[in-house]
């Protein structure tokens, strides 16, 4: 409702200004200092001050005298050197929230594909992965909620230097076969991705040891990348078990997605080679004859490296003939934006719970079942990887406009995040030894090669069972299935919210007791002001009365009654932002606003349970208004809650 009346204000003052001063004006609208200076203030006489070369109260007073009445507003109020005040007609604005109107939402204007997760597919999911997955899914619900088309793809890497390091495990150091490794991923007893965790950190070292042993990599490299051989089908095998487990782990997190494209099929299916021959062709990239990139494929670090020209060239093709990481991404970005002419096959991965088919791509046709639908084709692209990525980023922009997809390479987006670490109090609570130095740190980094981290899975279990802890204190006569239920959904609450609220180029400290905290900016807090909302309409009932038709019983002359309280008015006005904050949020890239309006929200709630006494309230009218309050609350916050992925818990 505000974000609707904000555009009107902005149209209204657009189209008079072009009118009148024939000027196409982006109007700009600001909050108050204060709340008593009105609802929002519109700077448009200083915008206008230089062009007109008037003085901008001048130009105010012309602008609220000429501009007419705009529908919900009351009042425009000229105020200090030239700012134009707007007053909201209360009575109106009331009515529109307890009998919206359809919503407006964003015209559609193509597909946005928003890509994140990307997990290798070598070994558990970790804390990071997690971050990646919780701003992917929580952008995408932004997105959707403002009314985009978008389509949600997770990357597989499955043909990578890190899949290709683990087969070298499983190949050469324990010397086993394509079907005793299909037996490990079907053990029940064996957590295959836990175990291919340890394995890859052992792999790693051997490496150190026995530099010579880096042969192995290439080799398998090669295998992999033909698609033959034992390597290859291990790799596959590898590969395909523990994305199994990856999405498992983040549907604990309600995170889903429509397709995965694999790499595998951008080489199989020649996506590689079309942009191979495309990048020779413009002569975006060139074969080096000298140096230390003899024989590799490179483009030349002028494309990419901005005014200063530091960098070296970036090899796209090695002088073994593989391929790196960022020569298949410009394959795959020109895929999104279907510039290729090429499209994958694909099959049924997965249903989930709601009848949604996740897909994956093939190199070949399914050879029956539904048709999938079309995927790729793009208008704009996040891609959501971290900071340490921003190079490798930039490659694949340049590759694009070396291409000369200009207008493509302007709505690719990296969508970029700062990495996870641990406080020192988390990894005592974990069991991670930590050096004396360590401990006096303020986080504590992780490596996966290293074997040093927190796997997501673990994270989560230690996140439920201290939360369980709590709930089962509180609630000792609920059954114990009922208890972990609502201990996970806290748990959740807790790990996306931590993960939310800092901007993406903050880097986290994860820690237990702060997220899990029932007070302060957390995810339980929200939580509970929700929960809250809920009880007070469930004592209602439980009294032996019924929820109010709100829509009969408050008229507009109530509703205006009413909100000539100040106090009324201010918190119906924050509970009403919601769409405002998420709108904020999205021409921001910052999930992080959503998170903290959502804390917001909560407290204004908490504040308004505080001083009323909603239930036993004996003047009818504004029993019934602030039953009203209450549920118009909750919805904002259940509606807010949900754009963070962040479950309301039946009690908590």
């Amino acid at each position: 409702m505000f974000h609707a009346l904000e555009k009107q204000v902005q149209r209204a003052f657009h189209d008079h200004i072009q009118a009148r001063y024939g000027i196409d004006l982006a109007v700009a609208v600001e909050q108050p200092k204060q709340s008593d200076f009105g609802e929002m203030a519109v700077p448009a006489a200083f915008q206008l001050a230089k062009l007109l070369k008037q003085p901008p109260r001048k130009i105010a007073a012309e602008l609220a005298a000429g501009i007419g009445a705009i529908p919900g507003v009351s009042a425009l109020e000229v105020a200090g050197s030239g700012y134009i005040n707007i007053r909201f007609d209360r009575a109106a604005y009331g009515q529109g929230l307890l009998t919206p109107a359809a919503a407006e939402t964003a015209a559609a204007s193509g597909k946005v594909i928003v890509e994140h997760t990307n997990i290798n597919p070598n070994k558990a999911a970790h804390i990071g992965h997690l971050r990646n997955a919780a701003l992917g899914d929580t952008f995408v619900r932004m997105l959707r909620a403002r009314g985009e088309r978008v389509e949600v793809q997770n990357y597989i890497d499955n043909t990578g230097v890190q899949v290709a390091d683990v087969v070298v495990g499983f190949h050469y150091l324990e010397h086993k076969t394509p079907a005793e490794v299909r037996q490990l991923t079907e053990d029940p007893a064996v957590r295959f991705d836990y175990l291919c965790w340890d394995l890859y950190a052992r792999t790693s070292a051997y490496y150190s040891e026995a530099p010579e042993s880096r042969a192995w990599r290439s080799e398998t490299l090669h295998a992999i990348e033909a698609g033959g051989g034992a390597q290859g089908e291990m790799a596959h095998i590898v590969a395909d078990a523990i994305v199994e487990r990856h999405l498992a782990t983040m549907l604990r997190l309600g995170v889903e997605y429509d397709v995965l494209p694999r790499e595998s099929e951008i080489l199989h299916l020649q996506f590689w080679a079309s942009a191979f021959d495309l990048l020779k062709q413009r002569q975006a990239i060139y074969l080096e004859t000298e140096g230390k990139n003899t024989g590799c494929w490179v483009m030349p670090a002028a494309a990419f490296a901005g005014d200063s020209g530091t960098e070296d060239s970036k090899v796209i093709v090695r002088s073994d003939g593989t391929v790196t990481y960022v020569g298949k991404d410009i394959a795959y970005q020109l895929w999104k934006f279907g510039l290729l002419g090429k499209d994958f096959h694909y099959r049924p991965f997965l249903r989930y719970a709601d009848g949604r088919e996740l897909w994956v791509s093939t190199d070949g046709p399914d050879g029956g079942g539904a048709a999938p639908p079309s995927f790729g084709r793009g208008t704009r692209v996040y891609n959501v990887i971290d900071v340490r990525q921003s190079y490798l980023q930039d490659v694949v922009v340049a590759g694009l406009k070396a291409l000369g997809y200009a207008e493509q390479a302007a709505q690719s987006v990296h969508f970029s995040y700062e990495m996870v670490a641990l406080s020192p109090r988390c990894c005592a609570e974990l069991g991670i030894a930590l050096s004396e130095e360590d401990r006096r740190r303020p986080y504590v980094e992780v490596s996966g090669r290293k074997g040093l981290g927190v796997k997501a899975d673990d994270l989560i279990d230690t996140l439920i069972s201290k939360a369980l802890d709590e709930v089962a204190a509180r609630h000792a006569e609920a059954t114990p299935a009922e208890q972990r239920a609502i201990a996970s959904q806290i748990a959740i609450g807790a790990l996306r919210y931590f993960l939310l609220k800092y901007t993406r180029n903050s880097v986290i400290a994860f820690d237990f007791q702060e997220a899990l905290s029932f007070e302060g900016e957390t995810g339980p807090y929200v939580q509970y002001a929700a929960v809250r909302a809920r009880n007070i309409l469930r004592k209602l009932e439980e009294k032996g009365e019924r929820l109010p038709d709100f829509g009969a019983e408050l008229t507009r002359a109530e509703l205006g009654h009413q909100l000539a309280s100040e106090d009324f008015w201010q918190l119906l006005l924050a509970a009403s932002k919601a769409d405002a904050a998420v709108e904020r949020a999205v021409t921001a890239g910052e999930p992080a606003h959503v998170a903290k309006y959502a804390f917001q929200l909560a407290q204004t709630f908490n504040n308004f349970y505080h001083l009323y006494p909603i239930i036993h309230e004996e003047n009818r009218e504004k029993k019934v208004f602030l039953l009203w309050m209450t549920d118009f609350f909750r919805r904002q916050l259940e509606w807010t809650l949900d754009i963070l992925g962040i479950p309301v818990p039946d009690y908590m």
